[in-house]
């Protein structure tokens, strides 16, 4: 008895975008940033540890600058022009991946610093003793 053929769907690449967004991720020890389209669905992203790092190499300023030239490679075959980049955590990697960003060739419109920060919500946990 013959199997049926599954269907295979082909990846869908959009060209000529031209405008997106930039969401940079940066905690202490990795750096993960992702471009998506006006509506937030997501075209490329890259991560320190995609860019050949570990351990705690990860959390550096120059591994998060690779891995955001990585992203902007990835988001000019898509005809990125111009971002609005939003940048969340407290890592080292948040401007140098800003940086790398507008060296390779994408212009950057804004930049928002996205962090959530509470407005006294939940108890914090309990301070370390080291």
């Amino acid at each position: 008895m013959a199997k049926p053929r599954k269907k295979t769907k082909k990846k869908k690449i959009r060209k000529d975008i031209g405008f997106g967004l930039a969401f940079i991720q940066s905690t202490f020890n990795n750096t993960i940033i992702t471009i998506t389209d006006q509506n937030g669905e997501t075209l490329c992203w890259a991560s320190s540890g995609t860019a050949g790092f570990k351990g705690a190499r990860k959390g550096t300023p120059f591994a998060s600058q690779l891995a955001a030239g990585e992203v902007a490679s990835k988001a000019r075959e898509f005809g990125i022009r111009y971002i609005d980049v939003k940048v969340k955590g407290p890592g080292a990697g948040r401007e140098s991946a800003i940086r790398a960003l507008q060296t390779h060739g994408i212009e950057i419109k804004s930049i928002r610093d996205v962090t959530p920060i509470p407005h006294n919500g939940c108890r914090v946990r309990k301070r370390r003793r080291v």
